[in-house]
């Protein structure tokens, strides 16, 4: 169990500029504490190349934690009891969930359902219609809330169950706005989450972000219409990256919003036709973990120093092109804690951007 001193220091050093879920949690296993976290921030930030960082405000926190009681919200942490734990299991653990709504429900076996947000009235009905019969099956469906096959997979949810909202904006702020009574109703007998501020409104960043919640919540993800560059797809693959089964439905070859899934069918997704179609993938492709998760923050005693020579022969591995950490460590021949500094200290100082899939890229050419 955390105190609550250290959950204000973990929220603030989530919160701090450039700390992303990869690069919390290896300053959690390098400093074991966050307040030490936030110590060393300033630092690991000049040898990355930056000036300064901005650390958030105590003051701030303090706010958020106020807003979240005032509302009926319940910060979440990774280290907390409660906390969903096939989160646990994926690469880049939010490391606080903002949760509003019946938290009993993160205990469920769930499933995904997305798709189109310009989705089809027959992909609506049908997402209506599975969501029904998933949670007649005794799970919990989890989508993005958002217009389309999101809405009609929650509203067909709610009507035998229960359904898991995953929010790109701050747990209070309503996105679409037409959706306010959905939202409404989730409140009231579902459960959303989101790993952002009270207030905070959507940005197009955030919302990869929250598929890999989307999917990692889940034991398999089922794609219902998706043209082929649609952000469902993302999910499809995110849900793959952590060892979820992917499922489509199949659609007319007419329609570009059964380009994607025919394409995900193509690739290997298990067809679903019906909720039967589900539950056999399901037990086919072999439930997610059931083990305990690993304890996320391990002590580390590792020597983190790290002389310039092989830091700017990490920098030179690196370019605007994506490239996955594993292979920096091959071609450097360095061990995985000396890689991991450097990227670390670039995150910090806003030069490296991290992908799915364990990528890094340059975010602007660093000279060597």
């Amino acid at each position: 169990m955390l105190s609550e001193t250290e959950k204000h220091a973990r929220l603030r050093l989530a919160r701090s500029d450039n700390v992303g879920p990869v690069t919390f949690r290896h300053l959690l296993e390098r400093y074991q504490t966050a307040e030490k976290a936030l110590q060393a921030l300033p630092g690991l930030a000049r040898k990355g190349g930056a000036r300064s960082i901005r650390i958030a405000d105590k003051e701030a926190i303090d706010r958020e934690f106020q807003i979240a009681r005032e509302m009926g919200v319940i910060h979440l942490f990774a280290a907390d009891i409660g906390f969903p734990r096939q989160l646990c299991h994926i690469h880049d653990t939010p490391p606080v969930l903002l949760c509003r709504g019946d938290t009993q429900l993160l205990k469920q076996d769930c499933i995904a359902v997305a798709g189109a947000r310009n989705a089809s009235s027959a992909g609506i009905a049908f997402a209506r219609r599975l969501a029904r019969g998933l949670t007649q099956a005794g799970l919990c469906v989890v989508s993005g809330f958002a217009r389309g096959i999101d809405t009609g997979a929650h509203e067909g949810a709610l009507e035998h169950g229960a359904t898991i909202g995953v929010l790109a904006s701050g747990i209070d702020v309503v996105y679409p706005r037409e959706n306010i009574k959905l939202y409404d109703r989730i409140c009231a007998e579902g459960l959303f989450v989101s790993e952002h501020a009270p207030g905070e409104e959507p940005k197009a960043k955030n919302f990869p972000k929250r598929n890999r919640i989307v999917s990692g919540l889940s034991c398999g993800v089922v794609i219902v219409e998706a043209t082929k560059r649609s952000g469902s797809l993302i999910t499809a693959r995110l849900a793959l990256e952590q060892g979820r089964e992917v499922m489509a439905v199949p659609g007319p070859p007419n329609d570009p919003r059964s380009d994607g899934t025919n394409s995900l069918i193509q690739q290997g997704a298990a067809l679903i036709q019906n909720v039967d179609d589900v539950l056999d993938a399901i037990r086919l492709g072999g439930q997610q973990e059931t083990s305990e998760p690993e304890i996320l923050y391990h002590q580390q005693t590792t020597n983190w120093q790290v002389d310039e020579d092989k830091r700017r022969a990490i920098r030179n591995c690196l370019s605007q092109a994506p490239v996955e950490v594993d292979e920096i460590t091959r071609q450097t021949g360095f061990g995985a804690h000396v890689v991991h500094t450097v990227l670390l200290e670039l995150e910090l100082a806003g030069r490296l951007q991290r992908h799915a899939g364990g990528r890094v890229s340059l975010v602007d050419e660093l000279l060597s």
